[in-house]
């Protein structure tokens, strides 16, 4: 497929992450299709969100960026907390959106975590040996050191308010409602070591709301980090997802 006439994947990324979790899958998908890869307010290099926190309006600051960059046609691909926030857009069916694909998503539904997780996360703030023992959880499959040393980076480098406000709200929104307006065809990707949210979880929090018969690809031994551990594994499942919105 050229590029021409390829859609564009729009790329959110996780919870105390940053648009660098992209670059191998990007790699991957050039030059076929085009990655636009933005940071999500108060995560990597971005500033606070002018509109705040909330699900509905990262979404609407995605959308503006989105009309921003001139995209026709695109993809939108998101990833933990990034997979909330492309349910909430592809709910406002925006002109251009071709497809939905999902990677270890947050729910629609509030979040599983408990009282204790989430006092736990609030405390780990800007602490870097808490940093490494959350990558080390999530995580299934061995990375590189400059990979490691990038995650480590990119949740040191979260503002205190994005941060607090997805533990204290945004994971705890429930957009349930809004779901059936979502018609575009999808797709979800996990891992089957995802000790964050487990394959059984998308398919009891997730998959019911979305249009009937998506399916969902599980990858074997990789954990919650699939764009950066399984880069290669998600851009074909990606671009199988593309070709077939084509076909």
């Amino acid at each position: 497929m050229p590029a021409s006439a390829a859609p564009a994947f729009i790329c959110l990324h996780y919870w105390a992450g940053s648009r660098r979790e992209w670059a191998a899958v990007a790699a991957e998908l050039a030059p076929d299709y085009a990655c636009l890869t933005p940071d999500l307010g108060g995560f990597g290099s971005a500033p606070a969100p002018v509109g705040g926190y909330s699900v509905q309006a990262y979404a609407e600051a995605i959308a503006a960026y989105i009309r921003e960059q001139g995209v026709r046609t695109y993809i939108l691909v998101g990833h933990s907390m990034g997979g909330k926030i492309a349910l909430a857009l592809a709910a406002q069916q925006p002109v251009g959106l071709r497809g939905l694909a999902l990677i270890s998503p947050s729910p629609p539904s509030p979040e599983p975590m408990t009282d204790e997780e989430r006092t736990t996360s609030l405390h780990a703030y800007g602490n870097p040996q808490a940093a490494a023992r959350t990558l080390a959880h999530i995580t299934a499959r061995p990375l590189p050191e400059d990979t490691n040393a990038q995650v480590i980076e990119d949740n040191l480098r979260t503002t205190r308010a994005a941060w607090d406000a997805w533990l204290l709200h945004g994971s705890r929104e429930n957009i349930l409602a809004q779901m059936p307006l979502i018609t575009v065809p999808a797709v979800v990707l996990a891992g089957d070591a995802d000790a964050v949210m487990s394959p059984s979880l998308h398919g009891l929090e997730t998959l019911p709301h979305l249009p009937p018969n998506t399916p969902l690809e599980i990858i074997g031994g990789a954990g919650h980090l699939l764009p950066l551990e399984a880069p290669q594994e998600v851009a074909t499942l990606l671009r199988e997802f593309a070709d077939s919105l084509a076909s």
